[in-house]
């Protein structure tokens, strides 16, 4: 764990962000405490320029439009022409057709490194039966077989983030149990999430490892803000401080991560 923390410190990899509008200012300063560097640019006459310099690339349709959209596809051809990471954040998925479609319709333009969402967000994307209300999960599943089942139908890395996350390449099943309760109280924090897998995978391409360290790094994080903050405004200022300040000996000693080799026909 320790060495891909200290590799995304030390590069300081830049990650493109075409994001929404509500988590901009967070994520951004989530990436900076971090050690990776964020640029927030979403006009279509710019982001092909800007993916072309970056290190990692997040599309993330919280608030999207016809527009955004547009600049996700040029902006994700562009990283996938230079070999670059690019993290799809499917935020509400299923909560509207039109925020469907076009999740879908990026899925079909853009060779996505990895889909980062909630039980019900996969679940949509994957043609699974799924229950959302606005952004948030609900409903309940069985995590091992829904992973499964949407890497099947989608046959794109997937990590599925709530009480414990999941995250499959196909051949490995892994879970991390990092956390606190108090993440889902604070605007754009699985947002900023799906920044910290990209600032990973831009130091390491092994997908199933920079994934799994990110979200025990980000667990970590988020337990030790708890022990400084109770209150979701406290709390929120301290997940910054706490992702500036933890060393990798921490991370380190408390990741509780475990992985599983899937058996050939499993998936």
């Amino acid at each position: 764990m320790s060495h891909i923390l200290a590799k995304v410190r030390e590069q300081s990899p830049l990650i493109h962000n075409i994001t929404n509008q509500v988590v901009t200012n967070f994520t951004a300063n989530g990436l900076y405490a971090l050690g990776a560097s964020p640029v927030m640019a979403n006009a279509p006459e710019e982001v092909e320029e800007m993916a072309s310099i970056a290190n990692a690339l997040v599309l993330n349709i919280g608030t999207l439009t016809k527009e955004q959209v547009h600049a996700m596809i040029l902006a994700g051809k562009i990283a996938n022409k230079r070999n670059i990471p690019v993290v799809l954040d499917p935020v509400g998925v299923g909560a509207t057709t039109f925020r469907t479609e076009k999740a879908k319709e990026i899925l079909q333009q853009v060779q996505i490194t990895v889909i980062r969402g909630n039980a019900s967000e996969i679940a949509t994307l994957a043609g699974i039966d799924a229950e959302v209300k606005g952004v948030d999960t609900a409903g309940s599943y069985n995590m091992e077989e829904l992973i499964r089942v949407a890497y099947q139908n989608l046959g794109v890395p997937i990590i599925i983030t709530g009480q414990v996350d999941y995250i499959t390449d196909g051949d490995y099943v892994t879970t991390v149990s990092n956390g606190h309760e108090l993440l889902t109280k604070v605007t754009g924090a699985g947002c900023l999430l799906s920044s910290v897998v990209a600032a990973f995978l831009a130091v390491e391409e092994d997908v199933v490892q920079a994934s799994s360290h990110a979200l025990s790094y980000y667990g970590v994080v988020a337990q030790n803000a708890s022990q400084h903050a109770t209150m979701p405004g406290d709390f929120q200022i301290e997940l910054l401080n706490q992702l500036y300040a933890i060393t990798s000996e921490e991370v380190d000693a408390q990741s509780i991560i475990a992985t599983t080799k899937l058996e050939r026909g499993s998936i």
